[in-house]
Order: structure tokens, then sequence, then C-alpha cells
């Protein structure tokens, strides 16, 4: 009697083909990013005032509830002025600026005030080219005075009327402007080094 081959303990015949591995699964699409803030129009009594008088030449703004005013740069000694005299910003809390050196005007320039009277903080920005002279406010504030020297000292921004400007952090005879963007993060005025401290920079 024939041997029925589905019963044979013969092995199965080996397979034609090398499996395939299971493709892993699709990674998700990574999360989008949230859209950045951006500045809204600020409304009040003050940024009433101050349009009315000068116009299409100052802008009121928000920006993640800090209000303040960007301004043409010929109406500063006016604006800041006004500030002073007729809205009690009394105390020049900072001056400080932002380098961008592929604009026209390069320079953004900001005023942090404070009036004590109304306990109200503000911000003036002005856009300024390089080598423009800034109007200086020593003259409104004498705090202004070693404020001004400092952005002298760190970006070349000349603050003209100001009493005595020269550098506050580097030495005189400093070469260069360490907080401008074309001035690189391990650069250093090798020779005041040389000739003044009379070491190689470790840099």
């Amino acid at each position: 009697m024939a041997e029925d081959p589905k019963s044979s303990d013969a092995p199965p015949p080996a397979p034609t083909g090398e499996a395939k591995p299971a493709s892993p699964p699709a990674k998700p699409a990574p999360p989008s990013k949230p859209a950045a803030p951006t500045p809204i129009p600020w409304d009040s009594p003050l940024s009433a005032r101050l349009k009315e008088q000068f116009g299409p030449g100052i802008e009121a703004l928000s920006y993640l509830g800090q209000n303040y005013l960007q301004i043409e740069p010929t109406l500063v000694a006016q604006v800041l002025r006004l500030l002073r005299d007729e809205e009690q910003f009394d105390y020049c809390v900072d001056i400080t600026a932002v380098h961008y050196p592929k604009r026209e005007r390069p320079f953004d320039l900001f005023w942090i005030l404070y009036s004590f009277p109304k306990n109200e903080r503000l911000r003036v920005k002005a856009l300024f080219a390089d080598g423009a002279p800034v109007p200086s406010a020593v003259p409104l504030w004498p705090t202004a005075n070693w404020l001004e020297r400092e952005v002298f000292d760190m970006f070349g921004i000349q603050f003209e009327g100001h009493p005595d400007l020269k550098r506050i952090l580097l030495p005189e005879g400093w070469k260069g402007h360490p907080l401008r963007k074309d001035y690189g993060i391990y650069q250093q005025d090798q020779e005041w080094v040389q000739i003044n401290l009379g070491i190689e920079s470790g840099q």
C-alpha cells in the first residue's frame, strides 16, 4: 500500500525566497511651531496725545504686554523731552541697542523710561543708520551718562551732545565694538593685548 505523502515525516520544502522584514512604522510629523508673537496697536490717552502731535512719525505698539513707541529718529529729542516734561517720565532706566548689519538702518536703539508718579514703564524705539548721530539724553536724565557710554563702547554709536563720550567697559584705544554682529565672538584686539599686557591672547 502506497504511503500517504501528507503523513510523511519529511520536512516541508524550503522557501524559495528570503522573507522581507516588516517596514518600520512611519514617524509622525513633527508638530508645527506656534506662531511667534507680534506687536499689536497700543491705544491709550498717552499714545493718542503723541499721535495727535507727531502724526505718522510715531507708532504706539504693545508686545507681550510691554508698551513702546516706535518713532522716527528725527523726533527722538522732541519726544524724549516731552515724555519727561509733560508726561512725568522722570527716570531713564536703561539705554541699549541691537545691531542688524544687513539692514539699511542697522541699529535699533531703545530708551527704557519710568514714571514714579504714575508707576508706569515705557519704551521708546528708533532705527538709526550706521554712523548717524543720536541726540544725547544726558541733559534730560543724568543717569543717561554712563548708559550712553556703554552703548558707545559696545556698538560704536555716537551720542551728540554727550559731555564726555568715551569707553566705559573696555580700555581706551581698544579697536572694535564687541556687541556688533560683525564682531566675531572670539575676536579680540590682539595688538592692544600684546602692547598693554605683554601676552599673547589665549583665544
